[in-house]
């Protein structure tokens, strides 16, 4: 076979690879009450909001806006990436001056009422000279 017609099947099944798979994974999107405890800060309670972005999600993988609304402390946005039952996550809080941001891991399982419900656990490299915290937040119906 020519090295020219080589070339051209080796690029067109790199294509069809490359392609983005229809989402198939299962969409956490919803409101979650949450509570939290943070090493620095203590017990805390607050609001996470997901939404899938569906077209930036591909087979098993999701893709979500994520936020995490704390009263008293403020708004944390930021994303979210999923992979069947886990999730990995970003926050922020909007006022950069405090450096309270991190990532975080969750997993979700479903409640006996069949809601959603993930544990996570965060790392703030810089908060305060470094911080970690866990939460627990359950899908409101």
């Amino acid at each position: 076979m020519p090295r020219l017609a080589l070339l051209l099947l080796a690029a067109a099944a790199s294509a069809a690879q490359a392609a983005p798979q229809p989402f198939t994974g299962i969409d956490y999107s919803g409101r979650y009450e949450c509570r939290g405890q943070d090493d620095h800060e203590g017990p805390y309670t607050g609001t996470v909001t997901l939404a899938l972005v569906r077209e930036q999600s591909s087979g098993r993988h999701g893709a979500y806006r994520f936020e995490l609304e704390v009263p008293g402390y403020g708004r944390y946005p930021g994303q979210a990436a999923s992979d069947g039952a886990h999730m990995a996550i970003h926050f922020a809080l909007t006022d950069q001056a405090t450096k309270d941001y991190g990532t975080g891991i969750a997993r979700f399982v479903k409640t006996s009422d069949g809601r959603w419900q993930f544990s996570k656990w965060y790392y703030e490299p810089e908060f305060k000279g470094g911080n970690f915290g866990t939460e627990t937040c359950t899908q409101l119906k």
